[in-house]
């Protein structure tokens, strides 16, 4: 997948599931879309002629899988509804995920190590990799990040972003996966395309580092209400109201140096995991924070992060769990009757259970934002 006319980079490791994979090879200047990302007047999806050489790659490795069987169920149309209210919220019944994902795996701390004993990306079928992600400048520090169906997937397109899986890291985020996952929105001209983070505690069911993909044709309030200034100089806001699933912090960017807000955003959850903080991350195309509300510009990239009360074992026996895409406003629901009758009102109370206390999320705020002030 080299562009034409530029050398090969270097090749996929030669040993786990990504030795042979495909090389999706890119540089900014060519292949980061940085202009004409929004939704269509009038609403429903993009047209086609707006998909990236990315999105065609991904997709139609994505399709491929699905045709040889490669997922634990076929996804086909979702039924989809808009919850009535100011939020936004858009549910799906993906009932076969509720079914069929793989159960979580034991942990009781935020930081818990890496155990090669438990199912990791490592065992995955080589199948299973759609090509490794390979920046031309690729930065020394930053592992060969690989991009892998998810076999239980919410939404066509789902994938894994697997930062080289044989250096066994565990389930933390660390600047070179984010600024991998950041570099893939921008490669991405679908204002639909989604990358997000669940840690440990908060609804992470492997314990090997991961981030989630996918694309969701629905438009989603987190992407352009407007935010409050915390620390406006580095870029820090607090999304909160009435118009948003829940209140969390916004970092924001032009998108012209996705490495440095990758920085900024891994010194806070850097400092949310040593304090035992678990941790949801949701990352898209965005608007400015300061609106105005309502456009369908997508000029930057919008990274949402909200600090919440941890969770270990086994997962809610509600409606959904409360992870990243469900703080964003996107509600895979596991079974119809809840599908049928779930209302915005019953939505936000699952929601906002697994938040923090008001006072404790304050002074998080003052505390995270006197970090990026440093």
């Amino acid at each position: 997948m080299a562009a034409a006319g530029q050398a090969a980079p270097d090749p996929p490791p030669q040993d786990g599931p990504g030795a042979g994979a495909e090389v999706f090879a890119y540089t900014p200047e060519e292949d980061f879309v940085r202009r004409g990302v929004e939704w269509p007047r009038g609403g429903g999806p993009p047209e086609p002629s707006s998909l990236s050489r990315f999105d065609r790659a991904l997709q139609r490795g994505w399709e491929d899988r699905l045709a040889r069987g490669l997922f634990r169920y076929r996804l086909g149309d979702l039924q989809t509804r808009l919850l009535a209210g100011p939020a936004g919220l858009v549910a799906q019944l993906n009932a076969r995920r509720g079914w069929d994902r793989r159960a979580p795996q034991a942990v009781g701390s935020v930081r818990q190590s890496f155990d090669p004993a438990q199912f990791n990306f490592t065992q995955i079928r080589p199948a299973e990799v759609l090509f490794a992600l390979a920046p031309r400048r690729r930065r020394p520090a930053r592992p060969r990040v690989l991009v892998a169906i998810n076999v239980s997937p919410l939404e066509c397109g789902h994938v894994l972003l697997l930062p080289e899986p044989a250096l066994g890291l565990r389930q933390g985020l660390t600047e070179g996966a984010l600024g991998a996952g950041l570099e893939a929105l921008l490669l991405s001209g679908h204002p639909g395309f989604r990358v997000g983070f669940n840690s440990l505690g908060a609804g992470a069911s492997v314990n090997h580092l991961h981030l989630h993909a996918y694309y969701l044709p629905r438009e989603l309030r987190v992407e352009s209400a407007p935010a409050r200034p915390l620390r406006p100089q580095a870029g820090l806001y607090l999304l909160e109201g009435g118009g948003v699933p829940a209140p969390g912090l916004l970092l924001y960017s032009d998108g012209r140096r996705p490495g440095e807000l990758a920085r900024r955003v891994c010194r806070l959850t850097d400092h949310l995991a040593r304090r035992e903080v678990a941790h949801n991350l949701f990352a898209t195309r965005g608007a400015a924070p300061e609106g105005p509300a309502g456009t369908a510009a997508r000029p930057g990239l919008r990274v949402l992060l909200w600090p919440r009360r941890a969770c270990f074992g086994a997962k809610e026996a509600a409606a959904f769990h409360v992870a990243l895409c469900e703080l964003a406003g996107h509600l895979p629901v596991k079974a119809a009757a809840d599908f049928e009758a779930l209302t915005e009102a019953a939505a936000l109370r699952l929601i906002r259970q697994c938040l923090l206390p008001e006072a404790e999320f304050a002074q998080l705020q003052r505390d995270l934002g006197a970090l990026l002030e440093d």
